[in-house]
């Protein structure tokens, strides 16, 4: 495709003068295979006509592997290549893949990326409500490899702070160690329930004596008491454990985990010396730093009038602890949009403080559930699925009644397949639907869709067998030409995710690819054929199996064996 580009560049330069980068861009293929705007982009600079300088340009083409160019509507150029030109350029792309990745670069060569997912807080069970960031930090992990960039990926804790405090007290009120060790993440769940329940009932009547309660065992676990830091270890560990098994299944994983507790020492040494600098000041028995300069009217708390951290105080010390470790080029953080704002005060609190400005917030709007009526609302354990574990067991019992030969392996690839896409059918920004029915549709926008082509792929090319090698000039590949213009445009759309992080563009392309599939599958004869014909169809639907199943990985999906 750099070709075509380079061959419009250099009519432009060689009529106006004029160096300009040009972009093309997949048009319906009634009007062709490829359109640019840029007579339009020219008009002003070069004083003409959009449809006069498309003309001039179309006039001075001599790449030999367009078959015709046209303009359209106020100066468009629908340009259409050879078919034979194309299949060529695809095998090209594909035999010149940075190493050997087809999609991948080195954009990001000699940089660092932290990726932190999913990062729950352990005094809760890994929900539904983790699942967004679980999913769409792994995604952009794999997309940031794929670029060539050392990825670092933690999760990031939350293991320290006030839900510590509220754990101790739920537990001394409301458990017991039998209870505990009979119930694990389950009983602490419901200490963390019914402590948070009596503690709002309690603010509600002009009363803190259980909050007050709780930060006193936060302090002292900071101050690092034997008994606190006992009930810190106990209960991390519970959570750990069943974090563990849900990301296990998820088939998502981080090299490291450090938590917020890992850097309550140093936060509160920073503060210290914030304070000293200047850059930090007491308020009321707080600590703050006000950020007027970066149009923040809110200052932010490093600490409280207790004296004990908060997420502010942490996630500085982090802040110096990944910059000293990595100096990454961005960060990456995925939770939701109420912690917009909250971020923004963190990227000016860490310039104040003498860092670099990196995090990157990729924020995600909330989970909700079809009911009835076909309505939607929110995911709660009243009404629905809350707990991952619950999620994935009934994702599973649904893909054994939409596989019921396929073995165990294929019918946890299928329950992944289709939760995961699910997450990425829409803008992360947007909510996203959990409809059952839809999910595992290998007719509709899912996840098993995307699978089962990738599927029926494999087991064309198995009983095919061996096929000799493709003469790309002995077929004319009309009939495969959609399919190659869809593969071409594959590193180009991994590219401009590289930018907009938008992967919910990638499931989008997925989906319509296997579609492209399945339309070219019921028009036209494969196993059936024989010579030159054959062995380019085989060629051609070995490189969308490729790319399925690649693109699929970069969200998260396994592609099974069988379905």
């Amino acid at each position: 495709m750099q070709e075509v580009v380079l061959s419009i560049e250099k009519a432009i330069k060689y009529l106006f003068d004029l160096e300009v980068a040009v972009e093309l861009t997949l048009t319906d293929e009634q009007f062709g295979d490829y359109a640019t705007n840029i007579a339009m982009r020219l008009s002003k600079k070069v004083g003409q006509n959009p449809r006069e300088i498309a003309q001039k340009i179309i006039e001075q083409l001599k790449d030999e592997s367009i078959e015709k160019a046209e303009i359209a509507g106020p100066g468009f150029i629908n340009i259409t290549l050879k078919s034979e030109a194309l299949a060529t350029m695809l095998n090209q792309e594909i035999q010149a893949s940075h190493n050997g990745e087809y999609g991948a670069s080195e954009i990001g060569a000699d940089h660092t990326v932290v990726c932190e997912f999913p990062s729950p807080n352990m005094a809760k069970p890994f929900s539904v409500g983790h699942i967004r960031s679980a999913l769409q930090g792994w995604a952009i992990y794999k997309l940031m490899k794929l670029h060539g960039y050392a990825v670092i990926t933690d999760n990031h804790l939350g293991d320290s702070g006030t839900p510590f405090g509220k754990w101790v007290v739920g537990f001394q009120r409301y458990s017991s160690d039998e209870q505990l060790n009979q119930d694990g993440i389950n009983e602490l769940a419901r200490v963390y329930i019914s402590i948070t329940a009596e503690m709002k009932e309690e603010a509600s009547a002009g009363q803190s004596a259980i909050a007050d309660e709780a930060q006193q065992w936060l302090q002292r676990l900071e101050s690092k008491d034997p008994e606190a830091v006992e009930f810190s270890e106990r209960f991390n560990k519970i959570s750990l454990d069943h974090m563990h098994q849900v990301m296990n299944r998820l088939n998502i994983q981080t090299e490291l985990e450090l938590g917020e507790s890992f850097y309550v020492s140093r936060g509160q040494e920073m503060v210290d010396e914030l304070l000293e600098k200047g850059v930090a000041k007491n308020s009321e028995d707080a600590v703050i730093v006000e950020l007027d300069e970066f149009g923040i009217n809110t200052p932010i708390m490093l600490r409280k009038a207790n004296g004990t951290a908060l997420y502010a105080t942490t996630d500085l010390a982090t802040i110096e602890y990944r910059e000293k470790h990595w100096s990454p080029e961005k960060v990456f953080i995925h939770t939701g949009e109420e912690q917009n704002f909250y971020f923004r005060q963190l990227n000016a609190l860490s310039e104040k403080a003498g860092f670099k400005p990196v995090i990157q917030h990729l924020w995600h709007g909330l989970v909700d559930q079809k009911v009835e009526g076909g309505g939607r609302e929110k995911m709660s354990s009243r009404k629905g699925v809350v707990l991952l574990q619950d999620l994935l067991d009934y994702a599973e019992e649904e893909a054994r009644k939409h596989n019921k030969d396929g073995s165990d392996e294929s019918v946890k690839a299928v329950a992944l397949g289709a939760i995961k896409f699910a997450d990425f059918t829409a803008d992360r920004k947007n909510g996203v639907l959990f409809d059952w029915e839809s999910m595992f549709s290998v007719q509709g926008f899912s996840g098993p869709a995307v699978q089962y082509a990738a599927v029926r792929i494999k087991s064309i090319l198995d009983k095919a067998g061996v096929v000799d090698d493709v003469d790309f000039s002995a077929y004319e590949w009309k009939d495969e030409k959609r399919l190659i213009v869809k593969l071409l445009h594959y590193p180009i759309l991994l590219r401009e995710l590289h930018d907009s992080y938008e992967m919910h563009k990638l499931a989008s392309y997925l989906y319509d690819l296997a579609r492209s599939f399945n339309r070219y599958y019921e028009e036209h004869r494969i196993l059936t054929t024989s010579g030159p014909e054959k062995s380019a169809k085989l060629w051609t639907i070995t490189q969308v199996r490729m790319v399925l199943v690649r693109g699929l990985d970069i969200l998260g999906i396994p592609t099974p064996e069988k379905m």
